[in-house]
């Protein structure tokens, strides 16, 4: 499969999935075949000038091609990644991965039964900014995250924690990696029957604490995560693709003093960065960067928070 071009549908051409249909055709390796959604007009607009077939119905595609991206409401995740898993197709489903860990327990079992690539769409993962970090953040004692955004028109069938806060969910798990002991949480439903502003303070076995505020009521918008470690300070803007860190560097017979600044990023779309880490897992038959258990570890913290905040 290294040598030929992998056959990709997209599943859901709304406020996101529009940009997968743009972005998979430039991929190298990879071929939009089809893009479907239940509005055909959409589907035919996204495909227009692409070579892609516009499709209503997934399931005509089941069996057709070699990837698909799934960006259709979180209800559905489960129900279309299982049929194609099942057929021995690769999928990257947007997050949160699923409604729920039974069902998120369903495609990873489809994927184990058939083999096939399970990929999820945890987009600030592959922002640059974080790729940048990764290295440095090496012991984290505390970190601390504030995800704001103005009210949106979209994504409000689920809460602010599985909308917002689960992006910072799992970019905390891939770098504390250590287990979670203790959870409080707080959220307020201001402007939905959802939880629309909420805040976690996570303890973990290392002994690190994250405290992280999602709001999706905000006027400003704002995307920032600090981490505090011994003798150095890191922090990223998620938005701008910016990071700076600064750390003691000791001095003999005479005071540290402080050195950092900026740290070099290589600014890209995290939407492509992503979709080409899933194309070239697809074709070189590796395990992508976010897998479908990183998915589930994600899913699985964001439900404990909601359940937390549900109890208060």
């Amino acid at each position: 499969m290294a040598a030929e071009f992998i056959r990709v549908a997209v599943i859901g051409v709304g406020h996101l999935g529009r940009h997968h249909a743009r972005i998979v055709p430039t991929l190298e390796g990879a071929r939009l075949h089809a893009v479907v959604d239940t509005v055909h007009d959409r589907a035919l607009a996204a495909a227009a000038g692409r070579g892609a077939h516009a499709l209503t119905d997934y399931r005509e595609l089941i069996g057709q091609v070699d990837a698909v991206t799934i960006a259709v409401p979180t209800e559905l995740h489960a129900e279309i990644a299982v049929s194609f898993l099942d057929s021995g197709t690769a999928v990257l489903v947007e997050k949160p991965m699923s409604r729920s860990l039974q069902d998120a327990d369903r495609m990873l079992a489809a994927a184990a039964r058939s083999g096939a690539t399970l990929a999820i769409g945890h987009t600030e993962r592959f922002n640059p900014a974080v790729a940048a970090i990764m290295p440095l953040v090496t012991s984290p004692r505390f970190i601390e995250v504030h995800r704001l955004s103005t009210f949106p028109e979209r994504s409000l069938d689920i809460d602010v924690v599985f909308d917002l806060m689960i992006h910072d969910l799992d970019v905390i798990l891939a770098l504390v990696r250590s287990e979670v002991t203790s959870i409080e949480a707080v959220g307020v439903a201001v402007l939905t029957p959802k939880f629309d502003i909420a805040n976690a303070r996570l303890r973990f076995a290392s002994g690190c604490i994250a405290n992280i505020t999602a709001s999706r009521i905000s006027r400003d918008r704002v995307r920032k995560i600090r981490f505090f470690q011994p003798d150095s300070y890191i922090s990223i803007d998620y938005a701008a693709q910016e990071a700076e860190g600064w750390r003691l560097k000791p001095r003999p017979g005479a005071r540290p003093e402080i050195e950092g600044g900026s740290i070099p990023v290589a600014r890209d779309e995290p939407l492509r960065r992503e979709l080409d880490d899933f194309a070239r897992a697809v074709r070189d038959r590796r395990r992508p960067i976010v897998d479908g258990a990183a998915g589930r570890r994600a899913l699985e913290l964001a439900s404990r928070i909601a359940e937390k905040m549900e109890g208060v």
